[in-house]
């Protein structure tokens, strides 16, 4: 009997790609080039092992995507005999490099200060991420030939730059971040995609903002099972069934979290994506939407706000989640003051006349909050959003008819010592 040949494994076909492609830039391969290369041996590989499975994979991609790279050259008359001699045998590897800083390594390639932030993210989805063209392009509802364009300008982008630079962590965790809100499309979901790749770049660094990045991902991601109803409509969170959360995410998420708090310093505060993360997890915790610590959620916009000099021009979004928070602590007046402040800079957004609705609500002017939300399901550009913000002022409407309803309940401001327990590394939890 023929002993049945075990199905390949694509993940881990995948996880190769960064490795390999490393090892070729890091040789002095031009990247456009060695990714080009690496790309055929991709297709050769899921040609051939099925039936005659490589005994070390990562050798063997790297020995054929040499191959295709000296047989391009062999092909430029020109410089044929001198890069024939240079490379017609594969150099070794440093078996020794860690997984984790080959993905380092190509994500700074990937998010090269020169190329535009859409080309940033796909050439990571492509170089890091292991994905094909036409996935990527499926992802972000676009043809396969503008995606094809698009990943090759980015590549042409790069050619001749030097890549043994260190280059900034910020922009490539910003772009993580950018594939993860890209949402969940087509035969691949993004956002567990930059999870995977958040992942694997914490192996590779220290920075605890890598480490906040990674929880700020779980904590959201575990509440997407309740984030629609059965017939697709928006769920807003104080609405879930939060018994559909992932716990092990959330619990996972906590973890991380904590750990990157731990690492902090009087000196260096927790950034970004760590606070967002500490929002997130606080949010998790509660068993209801009544039980939200808002007080500490408060807390944690203050630092939020506090980390740009002008918080209303460069970060409006988390000015209008303070407002919100404020609103649920200090009183709905308190909050419509806050968003007064953001009239000029995003007054003229549908999320801002949202919050406007939400916070006229939770002071019992349900007119009012019709009102808002009319005019924000007028400003939406997305479907979904628009549709429940329609849905939103009707229901406003309808209670008003018969008597405004109970007011949401507001948790007593705690003091300061709220604040400080906020910063703590074991404030999120369940």
């Amino acid at each position: 009997m023929t002993p049945t040949t075990p199905p390949l494994d694509e993940g881990a076909l995948r996880a190769l790609v960064p490795r390999v492609l490393a090892g070729l830039v890091r040789r002095g391969e031009d990247f456009d080039a060695a990714e080009d290369a690496l790309q055929e041996a991709l297709i050769e590989a899921l040609r051939v092992w099925p039936e005659h499975p490589a005994d070390d994979p990562r050798a063997w991609l790297t020995t054929v995507a040499t191959r295709r790279l000296v047989d391009a050259r062999r092909r430029e008359a020109a410089r044929a005999r001198r890069e024939e001699a240079v490379h017609a045998e594969p150099r070794p590897d440093a078996a020794d490099v860690e997984e984790g800083d080959d993905t380092l390594f190509v994500l700074f390639c990937c998010c090269h200060p020169d190329l535009a932030p859409t080309s940033q993210v796909a050439l990571t989805l492509r170089a890091v991420g292991g994905l094909t063209t036409r996935e990527i392009a499926d992802a972000f509802f676009v043809p396969e030939a503008t995606m094809a364009q698009r990943i090759s300008r980015a590549k042409r982008a790069l050619r001749g730059r030097r890549l043994d630079r260190p280059g900034d962590l910020a922009v490539v965790l910003r772009v993580l971040y950018l594939v993860y809100t890209a949402g969940h499309a087509g035969r691949v979901d993004l956002a567990a995609e930059a999870i995977r790749l958040a992942r694997r770049l914490t192996l590779a660094t220290d920075e605890p903002e890598a480490r906040g990045l990674l929880a700020l991902m779980l904590l959201n991601h575990a509440r997407r099972a309740a984030r629609q109803d059965a017939a697709g409509r928006i769920v807003t969170l104080d609405r879930q069934d939060r018994g559909l959360w992932d716990t092990r995410a959330i619990a996972e998420g906590v973890r991380v979290l904590q750990s990157a708090l731990a690492m902090q310093t009087e000196e260096q505060r927790p950034g970004r994506y760590q606070v967002q993360a500490a929002i997130a997890a606080l949010h998790d915790d509660a068993a209801s939407a009544e039980e939200t610590d808002w007080p500490q959620i408060l807390a944690w916009y203050d630092d939020l706000v506090a980390l740009t000099g002008d918080p209303v021009r460069q970060d409006p979004a988390a000015v209008l989640g303070r407002a919100v928070a404020a609103g649920h602590v200090l009183g709905a007046t308190a909050g419509l003051r806050e968003t007064d402040r953001l009239r000029e800079v995003i007054g003229e957004r549908h999320r801002w006349h949202a919050a406007r609705g939400h916070l006229h609500e939770l002071d019992g002017d349900l007119a009012a909050a019709a009102t808002a939300y009319a005019e924000a399901a007028r400003r939406a550009t997305n479907v979904a959003e628009r549709d429940h913000l329609v849905r939103q002022a009707a229901r406003a409407r309808a209670a008003g008819g018969s008597g405004p309803p109970p007011t949401p309940s507001r948790p007593q401001r705690s003091g300061s010592r709220s604040a400080k327990r906020a910063r703590s590394p074991d404030t999120p939890g369940r």
